[in-house]
């Protein structure tokens, strides 16, 4: 058995690239910024930062399109992966991506009001079947639009 699960909690460093695709699907990328804050010997503060390449399809990218900003605070569930591509000068080059399953907003929004949350809905529940505060999803394999995730111009 194998288990590929990241959780992040973290903010935006960059709006949302979003691109909307033949075949009506929907792609958002961004950078996720989660630091680690913590004193030295000597003792000084140190903050370390980690950069996280966040991918959103479907549904939660068209949330993220709609309200995820730069220096939005999120709390992001997915999964990594890794893929290779030759650059210009012929060299391989490689990407590690987090491909979200679910997506919180994480503190008030304008006007007030609380979080929300996002997700896939399990595989198992009904795509006509609404969930409150979720958004819907088709369920299957998204391989094959993913697999073509090397030729989005970003």
């Amino acid at each position: 058995m194998s288990v590929n699960k990241v959780i992040l909690v973290g903010n935006v460093g960059k709006d949302p690239e979003t691109r909307h695709l033949e075949g009506g699907n929907t792609v958002s990328k961004f950078s996720l910024a989660t630091s680690e804050v913590y004193k030295n010997k000597d003792g000084e503060k140190i903050t370390n930062t980690e950069w996280h390449n966040i991918v959103l399809w479907r549904g939660l990218a068209e949330i993220a399109e709609k309200y995820v900003k730069k220096g939005s605070q999120l709390y992001i569930e997915g999964r990594i992966k890794t893929r290779s591509y030759t650059d210009q000068d012929n060299n391989t080059r490689y990407v590690t991506e987090i491909f979200g399953d679910s997506m919180q907003l994480l503190g008030k929004r304008e006007g007030g009001g609380t979080q929300d949350s996002y997700s896939k809905p399990p595989s198992s529940a009904p795509e006509s079947a609404p969930q409150a505060g979720n958004i819907q999803e088709p369920s299957g394999d998204l391989s094959e639009t993913q697999s073509k995730e090397e030729d989005l111009p970003f």
